[in-house]
């Protein structure tokens, strides 16, 4: 890609450019598809004068792939994942500790995605990730994990992993995938108290997570009693919970009763929950 000249440089508005620092000086020009992927690629050899500026400069840059059709898989998937583990200035980001929400995600008929694409389903599983880690990273969240057709996150608040699953099958809907298949997702989400080690979670709670993830279907976002009444006790506004009954989950104690989150734009009608 031809570099710009000082002449065309200063004939772009401002708008042009991800990132403007303090002294006026404009840097990664988005204005066109060829740049908006040329940013994409040196954005992590920008010195940003803050981490405020490098978060706005982030979301510009997002917003003008997504203008331009642009699926950023391998910036969200190397460069972002690994600020998670190191701030700004090196320092180690510190996982949420006490009361958190989960949540998992795992793609539907997956093994037979597998068989029928052959090497080509790394492209699902890089647009599927891709589409999950800006949804988690635009509510605050946290990556986890990443593994196989697997995904792990953990937010703050409940209303923040309802959010990010209500944006991301949204997204995942709205999106054309190769050979126009229909890629589907599951979501299981819930909210308690997890053991914290360096970087992830064990205990109960994860595992009633993982459960939850299981028994539901592609297109789906089920939720536990913790997580519908940690949305419910803060900002309930445009979603809505349906009971889906109290279910006995494999490998814990007693039974679960969960919910479906519905809101504009998601499917509503499902199978009723899978038997594990």
């Amino acid at each position: 890609m031809a570099r710009l000249d000082p002449k065309e440089r200063a004939g772009l508005p401002d708008r042009a450019f991800a990132y403007i620092d303090s002294r006026g000086k404009r840097r990664l020009p988005i204005h066109d598809a060829a740049h908006v992927r040329n940013a994409l690629v040196r954005f992590g050899q920008v010195p940003f004068e803050d981490e405020a500026a490098r978060e706005q400069a982030r979301m510009r840059l997002l917003n003008a792939a997504k203008k331009f059709k642009i699926v950023p898989v391998g910036f969200i998937a190397g460069q972002l994942q690994s600020e998670r583990a190191l701030g700004e200035r090196g320092d180690v980001v510190k996982l949420p500790s006490g009361f958190v929400t989960m949540m998992m995600t795992d793609i539907e008929g997956s093994t037979g995605l597998v068989q029928q694409l052959g090497p080509r389903y790394r492209e699902v599983i890089d647009q599927v990730w891709a589409i999950l880690r800006s949804g988690v990273a635009d509510v605050g969240g946290h990556e986890v994990e990443a593994r196989a057709d697997e995904f792990f996150a953990v937010f703050e608040s409940p209303r923040g992993a309802v959010d990010a699953a209500i944006g991301v099958q949204r997204e995942l809907m709205a999106r054309t995938w190769i050979d126009d298949l229909d890629v589907r997702v599951r979501i299981g989400i819930h909210s308690g108290y997890p053991t914290s080690t360096d970087d992830n979670y064990i205990g109960m709670d994860v595992n009633t997570t993982s459960r939850i993830t299981a028994v539901g279907h592609g297109g789906q976002v089920v939720a536990s009693a913790n997580t519908r009444e940690g949305v419910k006790a803060s900002s309930p506004n445009d979603v809505t919970f349906k009971a889906l009954g109290t279910h006995k989950l494999r490998g814990l104690p007693e039974a679960v009763p969960l919910y479906q989150v519905a809101a504009k734009g998601l499917l509503t009608k499902f199978p009723p929950l899978r038997k594990l």
